[in-house]
């Protein structure tokens, strides 16, 4: 805590209530010879009591809308400042824009020129400059995505670093990853990181296609430039520029389907 804040510490709840007042602090100020003195305020917020859910609410309230004036008074651009909510800490640099129905978590800094679309949540993580996030992105604890890198529609990240150019843009979960520059991580690709008992790491290095719905089985390394094929679950380090392919043999049954509906028609 400041130095400033030292005497909020003394503050304590040995009362009836059980309750800690900040009504206190002239008391514990004289006790070190510090002259309070009375300040009239308009803002009800600041002073209320908060006894009940419903008063945490307007206290919310009015901490949100002071926290969106200082992002704003910053350089950052929102679409609707009503339906972004911040925490304390989060730090947002100039001429990022954000539309509406975004949550800030704890521990949430991004850089200046980026692009936050509608209905993401983010918590403890890092956006570099000019990245492009959402909309319906989720990132989690430890997620840094690099400089205009690109995570788009309903895109988990948790515990992972995200090269600069990256690309994930859409229905993909990476965690414990660390992914390098210049990837396209496509649709359906999953970092499977979890064994039921321990977490495990995939590093995916400069220039990897991963194609749509693959398994990229942790421990795992795919070196720069390597392609996995589409459908793959991959459980083995991928060399530099090759191509990594796990499928089985396609087969086709003649009229089949034809004869699975007759069956199906008759017992019916």
């Amino acid at each position: 805590m400041k130095p400033k804040y030292r005497r909020v510490k003394k503050i304590n709840n040995k009362n009836a209530q059980g309750e800690f007042y900040i009504t206190d602090l002239p008391e514990i100020a004289a006790r070190d010879n510090i002259v309070t003195k009375v300040h009239v305020t308009k803002n009800e917020a600041e002073i209320m009591g908060c006894n009940s859910r419903a008063d945490l609410a307007v206290i919310e309230a009015a901490a949100q809308d002071r926290l969106r004036a200082g992002i704003m008074s910053g350089g950052v651009t929102m679409r609707d400042p009503s339906t972004v909510y911040l925490s304390h800490d989060t730090k947002i640099a100039p001429d990022v824009i954000i539309e509406p129905s975004v949550v800030f978590g704890l521990g949430v800094e991004i850089a200046a020129g980026s692009y936050i679309k509608a209905f993401s949540y983010f918590e403890d993580s890092k956006i570099g400059k000019n990245a492009t996030i959402g909309p319906f992105t989720r990132l989690r604890p430890g997620a840094d995505v690099g400089e205009e890198a690109r995570v788009g529609n309903f895109v988990e990240i948790k515990k992972a670093t995200i090269g600069k150019r990256s690309k994930i843009g859409h229905l993909a979960y990476v965690g414990d990853c660390k992914m390098g520059e210049d990837v396209n991580f496509s649709a359906g690709a999953i970092t499977v990181n979890y064994d039921g008992y321990d977490k495990h790491k995939t590093t995916i290095e400069d220039g990897v296609m991963v194609g749509s719905n693959v398994n990229l089985v942790a421990p795992l390394t795919i070196k720069k430039g390597a392609f996995v094929a589409a459908g793959s679950t991959i459980s083995d380090n991928v060399p530099a520029d090759a191509l990594s392919i796990t499928r089985d043999e396609h087969k086709i049954r003649k009229n089949w389907a034809k004869e699975y509906r007759k069956r199906k028609t008759k017992k019916s």
